[in-house]
């Protein structure tokens, strides 16, 4: 039997790396680690702006939602244009209306 020792997972032998070898395998995952950087930043640019569109389609539904709460509401004769409702209604869209332009 071979006296090397035999890393189970791998089942391959343990290799036995000098100190320039580890030196140069460490270099080497550094390389690869910084050239993914690059790649990295794009991708995660890219979720970002997902991010946004999904916020803002969320925020939009949810203002379609409202307004036409508010609108089954009226037609039932429910919120009064002068009531704390209408009045946060009516801040809230302004300010949907803000994040837009």
């Amino acid at each position: 039997m071979s006296k090397e020792k035999i890393n189970p997972i791998t089942e391959q032998e343990d290799p036995t790396l000098t100190k320039e070898e580890l030196n140069a395998r460490r270099d080497e995952i550094t390389n690869f680690y910084k050239e993914n950087i690059k790649h990295l930043e794009i991708q995660a640019e890219y979720e970002m702006l997902l991010s946004t569109i999904e916020k803002a389609r969320a925020e939009r539904m949810q203002a379609q939602i409202f307004m036409a709460q508010q609108y089954a509401d009226q037609k039932e004769g429910g919120v009064a244009s002068d009531s704390e409702e209408a009045i946060a209604f009516k801040k809230a869209m302004e300010a949907a209306a803000e994040k837009i332009n």
